[in-house]
């Protein structure tokens, strides 16, 4: 049994649950019956237009005088290669503190889980801290997510920046329709290009952020308009399934990754492609494919090739080569926000709203 509402509030129909539809034949008084279908007709009307009408929240964009947090949320990092980070917060007239993970060690990790959840727990709560950076990635961020208590961070939001293993925070934190910040972590900041550090001093102080880069024989044309969400392409195919996937449906998604055999980026492609990733979006931004490896046998398509095959059938604009993941000229670009992506001929525009 389906609802469909007027074309003036410009949504989409959408079902009834079946148990619901099952009880309204039901009904044996016609008088009672059509009050109660009325109400739960409106109930379900009102519920879920409100919920796609809810706005991402965008945290506060930060002033002069404002402080950042420097954690690490996977893998291990001292203090000396994150000052470099330190001295451009500084410039740009922020305070730095820096969080209680960097420098120690753990084997391959930042600490324990208990010692980066803690961490990351403590940043989000302290409300004189207004956004909290990656200082590196690798893995972990998945083994301490569970962990974070978000309540009061939800009602107060500040912005979580960095990229590749914090792909599980942006997409966990995008479920509650909160923005963040695809970034440099701050150890790559001394080997940045200075449109990368540019790009993430206008996100962070709220200037208007637009990319215009060359076309790409891969590319499909066209323009659409949707809300920014993905990241690295192993973590998004690793949270598949749990709490902290983003529902892709009407987005435009954005896919980076690094040091991966051919075939394994064969086969975390055809898994989002089966679970239709690609039929529900808007549009495509494939980012940086960065060192990818072969067997001896080789697969015989590049990484770039296989996502090409993968997605041709999609009458939607792809960009293919923008300038974010695993590169000295990693762009920032704000998940969770609205932008419209234009792909033709000349090259591709993606402009933040």
């Amino acid at each position: 049994m389906t609802l469909l509402l007027c074309q003036t509030t410009g949504h989409k129909a959408f079902s009834i649950p079946k148990k619901i539809s099952l009880i309204l034949p039901n009904l044996k008084r016609p008088i009672m019956q059509r009050k109660c279908s009325l109400i739960l007709l409106l109930f379900i009307v009102f519920t879920n237009v409100l919920h796609a009408q809810l706005p991402t929240k965008i945290p506060p964009y930060l002033t002069k005088g404002d402080t950042v947090g420097i954690l690490a949320t996977a893998r291990k990092v001292d203090l000396a290669p994150l000052q470099p980070a330190i001295a451009l917060l500084r410039s740009w007239g922020l305070n730095v503190v820096i969080g209680k993970t960097i420098g120690l060690d753990n084997n391959q990790l930042a600490g324990a889980d208990w010692q980066r959840a803690t961490d990351l727990q403590e940043m989000l709560d302290n409300p004189k801290i207004k956004a909290i950076w990656c200082g590196k990635g690798g893995y972990g961020t998945v083994r301490i997510v569970d962990r974070i208590n978000f309540t009061k961070f939800k009602k107060k939001p500040k912005w979580f920046i960095g990229y590749s293993d914090a792909t599980v925070l942006h997409s966990h934190i995008n479920t509650m329709d909160i923005a963040t910040m695809h970034a440099l972590v701050g150890i790559s900041v001394k080997s940045a290009t200075p449109a990368a550090i540019e790009s993430f001093r206008k996100a962070l102080f709220g200037e208007k952020l637009s990319y215009t880069i060359p076309p790409h024989v891969f590319n499909k044309p066209g323009k659409a308009a949707g809300e920014l969400a993905g990241g690295n392409l192993s973590v998004l195919y690793s949270i598949m399934g749990s709490k902290s996937e983003t529902d892709y449906k009407g987005k435009i998604i954005f896919i980076e990754d690094l040091d991966e055999y051919l075939y394994h980026i064969d086969r975390m492609m055809v898994n989002l492609d089966r679970n239709d990733y690609f039929k529900n979006v808007k549009g495509i931004i494939i980012g940086a494919m960065s060192k990818m490896r072969d067997n001896d046998i080789p697969w015989g398509h590049d990484a770039l090739q296989i996502i090409q095959d993968i997605t041709k059938e999609y009458n939607i604009p792809i960009c293919f080569n923008f300038p974010a993941g695993h590169i000295q000229d990693n762009r920032t670009l704000v998940m969770g926000k609205q932008i419209t992506l234009d792909v033709s001929a000349s090259g591709t525009k993606i402009v933040f709203e």
